[in-house]
C-alpha cells in the first residue's frame, strides 16, 4: 500500500471516529460543546504532528542529504485529501445510516468545505511536525559529528593503571616553556 493512502486511510479513521464520538458526546452533555469540539480538534492535529514528526526523523535518519530526502509535502497533502473528502463522506454516511447525530450539513458540504478544512487540519501540523523531526535529526547528527571519537585502549593494557596512560615515547609538554633570556630582553 502506499504510504500516503495509509496516512490517509488511518487519519480517516482518526477523524471519523472523533466525529462520531462527537456527536455522542454532544448528546448526553450539550452545554460542553465547545470543549468537546476544541477537544476533539486536538485529537486530530495532534495525531497528524506525531506521524509527521515520525516521518520527519525516520526521513532525515535514511538521507542526512537534505536534497535526497523523500518528498513529504506531496506525501502529507495527499494524505489530506485522502481524510478530508473519505473522512467528510464516511461523515456523512454514519449520520445517514445511524441514530448518532454527527452534526454533518450535507454531502455537498462536507465534500467541499468540510473536506478543505480537514485538509488543512491534517496537512499543516504534519508539516511542521516533518520539518522539526527533521531539524531534531540533523541537530543531534551535527552533535555526533563534533564530538571526536574516544581514544582506543591497547589490547592488554590494565584499564586504571599508570601504565596504560603513560608512555616513555609520548611527548609530556604541551606548550614549550618560556625562556624570559632568550632574546636579551633583560
Amino acid at each position: 500500500m502506499k504510504p500516503w493512502l495509509t496516512r490517509g486511510l488511518g487519519l480517516t479513521l482518526v477523524h471519523v471516529l472523533v466525529r462520531v464520538l462527537l456527536g455522542a458526546a454532544l448528546v448526553q452533555w450539550p452545554l460542553q460543546g465547545s470543549v468537546l469540539r476544541w477537544g476533539g480538534l486536538l485529537v486530530v492535529v495532534f495525531v497528524a504532528l506525531i506521524w509527521g514528526g515520525i516521518d520527519g526523523i525516520r526521513d532525515r535518519r535514511a538521507n542526512p542529504d537534505p536534497d535526497r530526502g523523500a518528498d513529504l509535502t506531496m506525501l502529507w497533502l495527499k494524505a489530506g485529501a485522502i481524510t478530508g473528502l473519505l473522512g467528510g463522506f464516511l461523515t456523512w454516511l454514519v449520520d445517514a445510516i445511524t441514530p448518532i447525530p454527527v452534526g454533518v450539513k450535507s454531502l455537498f458540504f462536507e465534500l467541499t468545505s468540510g473536506a478543505a478544512f480537514t485538509v488543512l487540519l491534517v496537512f499543516l501540523p504534519a508539516m511542521l511536525a516533518v520539518t522539526v523531526g527533521r531539524l531534531l535529526v540533523r541537530r543531534e547528527q551535527a552533535n555526533s559529528a563534533e564530538q571526536p571519537a574516544p581514544e582506543p585502549v591497547p589490547v592488554g593494557a590494565a584499564v586504571g593503571t599508570e601504565a596504560a596512560w603513560s608512555s616513555d615515547d609520548s611527548p609530556t609538554e604541551v606548550f614549550p616553556a618560556i625562556d624570559p633570556d632568550r632574546d636579551g630582553r633583560r
